[in-house]
């Protein structure tokens, strides 16, 4: 199954929409190069609704949130839903600010999201209305693991039905779910926390995934997170007593450019609960 994903994003060469943060932007153009993708950045209001008209999928994430760019996140997440492309959240640092909490609660009342993005704290700060979060970090308190794992599976499954879209939590475990069914997923390496922007790189990724396997959104959710997982395990693999945390980075990318679908196959660790 993983490999048929992988080979669909390559054999049809996604264009993707983002607006995105610009801290992360170039990176997360390169990984959707690197996966055989075609990425787009643009948010000015004149121009996304046209530019959205042309892609295959849209990523919305709120990492840098401003003024400017909110309207234009509206704006193309209506047009996208007109054209029935799929569209994934990432609410960055949502519950940081009222700024954050407020334009995610009304993107997700007034834009059907395919896939709902983001760790646990974020995510748990849009189905509750409220939470903590450490900047763009996940609190501590809302970690998930073996003995939580259970009970996050359970809210993953609920706040999916409500919003009717994927909902992907991640972190050390990572959920993907729908209604019915969750991927629970063991792929990743803790030095991914160590790069600014691993979370930005996934949802495009993602987003690629899903409009190359439109029907098939949650499959094709937990496919990108898988390989964003073991390529950071590929990656750490690669790194010698001279390298750090840039050099992981890019290490990240050429694994993703190099990812095989018999690799992603061989080496994606999950279960379906």
């Amino acid at each position: 199954m993983w490999k048929e994903i992988l080979e669909n994003v390559r054999a049809r060469a996604p264009l993707v929409h983002n607006i995105t943060n610009y801290v992360t932007v170039n990176d997360c153009a390169n990984i959707l190069l690197a996966t055989g993708a075609s990425p787009i950045m643009a948010d000015d209001e004149q121009e996304v609704q046209e530019i959205t008209s042309i892609c295959g999928g849209l990523n919305i994430n709120i990492g840098t949130l401003n003024s400017r760019t909110i309207p234009s996140m509206f704006a193309a997440g209506k047009q996208a839903n007109a054209l029935g492309h799929p569209v994934v959240l990432d609410p960055v640092g949502v519950g940081a600010s009222g700024l954050r909490t407020q334009t995610a609660q009304a993107l997700l009342s007034k834009v059907k999201f395919t896939v709902i993005r983001g760790n646990s704290s974020e995510i748990k700060t849009l189905a509750l209305g409220a939470g903590t979060t450490h900047g763009v970090d996940a609190d501590i308190a809302d970690t998930v693991t073996k003995d939580t794992l259970p009970s996050a599976v359970a809210f993953a499954k609920e706040f999916a039905q409500k919003n009717g879209a994927v909902v992907a939590i991640t972190g050390a475990i990572d959920i993907v779910a729908d209604a019915d069914r969750a991927y629970c997923i063991y792929n990743g390496h803790p030095m991914m926390s160590k790069v600014t922007g691993t979370g930005c790189q996934l949802s495009a990724l993602m987003t690629a995934y899903v409009a190359a396997n439109p029907n098939t959104p949650l499959q094709a959710a937990a496919a990108a997170v898988c390989a964003m997982g073991l390529c950071g395990e590929v990656a750490f693999a690669r790194m010698s007593a001279a390298d750090g945390n840039a050099s992981y980075r890019t290490y990240i990318i050429d694994a993703i450019c190099n990812l095989t679908g018999d690799a992603l196959e061989e080496g994606a660790k999950y279960e379906v609960r």
